[in-house]
């Protein structure tokens, strides 16, 4: 449900978030799908079903219902599927495509737990530097193994994990 059409947006945000803490993911994108239906949310509406329709494909490919740290995965790919897309078709001018992907970006991403910041990416670099005992370029992949976990319970971009560990090992 688009906040905007819920009529008291902060009431609507308190039902999310109460809501939230008591579903799993899987039945937050279907009641999603029914409150964009109701609020006549097309591009809302739309994301979520394509979300719907990659969680039961990662579901049919496991063979049983997916958990939510597995939806997120399947979030997470989805959301950098579409920062890739929106960064090629603006390369290309498709400025149409561009605002698209971009919509499907910010339904995705309101599924997603926070990002991890910049100075939480330099702490974890350096933790797992000092943890593994890594001092050349040729110890990137040890890091790289020892930071991704720190930064477990947030979203957190590999390209923007690599380019601190570069700097950090002065690759």
């Amino acid at each position: 449900m688009s906040l905007a059409a819920a009529g008291d947006g902060q009431q609507a945000t308190d039902r999310l978030e109460t809501f939230s803490q008591m579903a799993t993911l899987s039945d937050q994108v279907n009641t999603g799908i029914a409150e964009a239906m109701k609020a006549k949310d097309t591009v809302r509406l739309s994301a979520l079903r394509m979300l719907k329709a990659a969680i039961m494909n990662k579901g049919v490919e496991k063979g049983r219902d997916l958990d939510d740290a597995e939806v997120l995965q399947v979030i997470g790919a989805l959301a950098k599927q579409r920062r890739d897309s929106i960064e090629q078709f603006g390369k290309a001018g498709r400025q149409d495509l561009v605002d698209k992907e971009t919509g499907d970006l910010h339904v995705l991403e309101a599924f997603l737990p926070a990002a991890a910041s910049a100075a939480d990416i330099e702490a974890a670099v350096t933790a797992a530097i000092a943890e593994t005992g890594a001092s050349s370029p040729k110890d990137m992949g040890k890091v790289m193994k020892a930071v991704m976990p720190k930064l477990a319970g947030k979203t957190a971009d590999g390209r923007a994990v690599n380019e601190a560990v570069r700097r950090a090992l002065g690759a």
